[in-house]
């Protein structure tokens, strides 16, 4: 028996330096139905609508070329059947040596039905502005809840003008990154 998929869960992801999805939480097969391992890649592109994709694209690639952080808010097609509005970012991820673009850390999670009345897909390159959370939206698994706390706090830290934070938390970004990609390489298929 297939229940209805969660409403309003946060989904967290890493891409490689290109933009592609080498991780995706558990919840993207829940609330859209596709594998994980079709969603990687460029395969997740299948359950965003059409119009919705160059735009994605867009972003994607603008804020690779910046190595930028970035937000998004598009389409996704659900296991349901409906077609939900959802806002994502992400945070660039680097690692030894000489500190390398690796890719994107970064969450998605649904928008409310309200704030999506009349809007078209649109991003921005520059800044992370993560849509409001509320304690049912927390991801399920652990790395990926503390993932998303350390993206939402990155996003506080760069509003407020506590930059002198910032070098610890990317750490701590790249870290729980490096922690989610070994746990998703050894064991593939535990999130499908």
């Amino acid at each position: 028996m297939r229940t209805e998929p969660a409403r309003n869960a946060a989904m967290i992801f890493s891409t490689d330096a290109s933009g592609r999805f080498v991780y995706l939480s558990g919840e993207w097969s829940e609330i859209t139905g596709q594998d994980r391992s079709a969603a990687l890649g460029l395969g997740w592109l299948d359950r965003v609508p059409e119009t919705d994709r160059a735009t994605i694209q867009d972003v994607f690639s603008r804020a690779a070329a910046a190595v930028s952080e970035f937000s998004l808010r598009f389409r996704l097609h659900c296991a349901d059947g409906s077609v939900r509005w959802l806002g994502a970012g992400g945070l660039p991820s680097f690692g030894p040596p000489d500190s390398t673009f690796l890719g994107y850390l970064g969450s998605m999670i649904e928008m409310t039905p309200s704030a999506t009345d009349g809007m078209q897909a649109y991003g921005h390159v520059g800044r992370y502005l993560p849509p409001p959370t509320h304690h049912a939206t927390a991801p399920q698994d652990h790395l990926d809840r503390i993932a998303d706390h350390l993206i939402i706090a990155h996003s506080l830290i760069e509003g407020d003008g506590a930059k002198s934070a910032l070098p610890g938390l990317r750490a701590a970004l790249f870290e729980v990154g490096r922690a989610i990609a070994r746990r998703s390489t050894e064991t593939p298929n535990a999130y499908n």
